[in-house]
């Protein structure tokens, strides 16, 4: 599976992306807002690109590439939940969104679903942007949500409905 942007290549995960994920999920930039602390060794990085390439090509999950080299993944590990990570070297240049956009596109075109979530940290503006951007709003929050290396993170809930995205990629109010 592969999906064409602008300035991108959304693909299913290959083993040969191991080291680039790599760097991205063992930056603690990177993972500041991320479910898990950064990946200590490359074994922790192994582990979860096995997942998600055992999740087949078809699944909605990628990894994003730049100019030929993986600057980090975009999609929905666990549907209907959207997810993206980047390497901080690739931050400020809009590509989150444009890959994000990509896999919500995407979902709506070829699966049966009417409405993705997101899960926010309320600390993460940048993340909250990008998500606005796209048209999710909120729907709500939890304290103490997410546990990640001993701290308690919490959460701000969003949810995006397809007539949403639909009315938002046409500039149109929504119905």
């Amino acid at each position: 599976m592969e999906i064409v942007t602008s300035r991108l290549i959304l693909r299913s995960a290959r083993p040969d992306d191991l080291e680039a994920m790599h760097a991205v999920l063992s930056d603690p930039r990177a993972t500041r807002w991320w479910s898990t602390p950064p990946h200590e060794t490359l074994e922790q990085t192994r582990a979860w690109m096995d997942d998600m390439i055992a999740n087949g090509p078809d699944h909605p999950d990628f990894v994003i590439e730049l100019n030929g080299r993986v600057i980090g993944k975009a999609g929905f590990y666990v549907m209907p939940d959207i997810g993206y990570i980047l390497h901080p070297d690739a931050w400020g240049q809009g590509l989150a969104a444009e890959a994000a956009a990509a896999a919500v596109d995407h979902v709506f075109g070829v699966h049966d679903v009417e409405t993705l979530t997101a899960d926010v940290d309320p600390e993460n503006a940048a993340s909250i942007r990008l998500l606005e951007r796209l048209g999710f709003v909120g729907t709500g929050s939890g304290e103490r949500t997410w546990n990640v290396g001993g701290e308690w993170k919490d959460s701000l809930y969003y949810a995006l409905s397809r007539s949403d995205r639909a009315a938002k990629r046409t500039g149109q109010a929504p119905a």
